[in-house]
């Protein structure tokens, strides 16, 4: 793995950590740039932003944000707790407003909102089709939710999804077993690899990354979008793991 420009991925790809901090052992394996952002964007297309969940950004920080990267880079930003965890989908209205103007900050580089929801809230039909229809109302991108309670993995919550043509999240490790694999719409595959043994900790061995590029090209394959997120950000994985994932699906290795 070297701070050489890989060969290009394939067309649909996406791949990017949850934050775009570099350690200084990761320097020599991307370009120049004014920012930890700027010199990310040498060598992946997407981040997610994760700073979102628990504080809010001004719409000039995005707007910041957005000059700092290529025209083909995405960021998928993090719906706030408030809406998600403290008021679990409900009379979130005035909530998703202000953020849908903050991330509109983003432009064109808005590639899509993440909708993280605890463990704890089990699937209500009436409540998830009243809260995507606003999210839907308010911004026209691609929206990826990561369910942790085995009742959204159900024909129901599928019918959601459908309904509003939401992705579920394909994570790791999975909450629920049905959770492996991407769910929900057919556009947008939305892969998020916390670290495994170990959440946020544990690197991502060859077996496990050369079957998830398979998969991967499998989703390109099919003309949807593919993101793969990686989130073991403790030890600096996420960089090493996405990086060694660009290297399989661009054939540079």
């Amino acid at each position: 793995m070297t701070g050489a420009p890989a060969s290009p991925r394939p067309a649909r790809v996406r791949i990017g950590c949850a934050g775009w901090s570099l350690a200084s052992a990761h320097a020599p394996l991307f370009g120049e740039g004014d920012s930890h952002l700027a010199r990310y964007a040498t060598r992946l297309n997407a981040v997610e932003i994760n700073s979102s969940f628990y504080r809010p950004h001004r719409r000039q920080t995005y707007e910041k944000w957005a000059a700092s990267v290529p025209r083909d880079f995405r960021f998928s930003v993090k719906l706030p707790k408030a809406i998600t965890h403290e008021s679990a989908l409900r009379r979130s209205g005035d909530a998703l407003s202000a953020f849908a103007d903050q991330v509109r900050g983003l432009g064109s580089r808005l590639g899509g909102v993440l909708v993280q929801l605890p463990p704890s809230l089990a699937f209500q039909a009436r409540v998830a089709d009243t809260f995507f229809a606003m999210l839907r109302r308010r911004l026209a991108v691609p929206v990826a939710c990561e369910p942790r309670h085995a009742s959204w993995f159900s024909p129901a919550a599928d019918a959601t999804w459908a309904r509003h043509d939401v992705a579920r999240v394909a994570a790791d490790p999975p909450p629920v077993p049905p959770a492996h694999v991407p769910g929900g719409t057919r556009r947008w595959s939305y892969w998020r690899w916390h670290g495994s043994p170990r959440m946020y900790y544990s690197a991502y061995d060859d077996e496990r990354l050369d079957a998830l590029a398979g998969e991967v090209r499998a989703a390109a394959g099919a003309r949807r979008q593919a993101w793969c997120i990686f989130d073991n950000t403790a030890h600096g994985h996420a960089v090493e793991d996405a990086l060694r994932l660009l290297e399989r699906l661009s054939g540079a290795r």
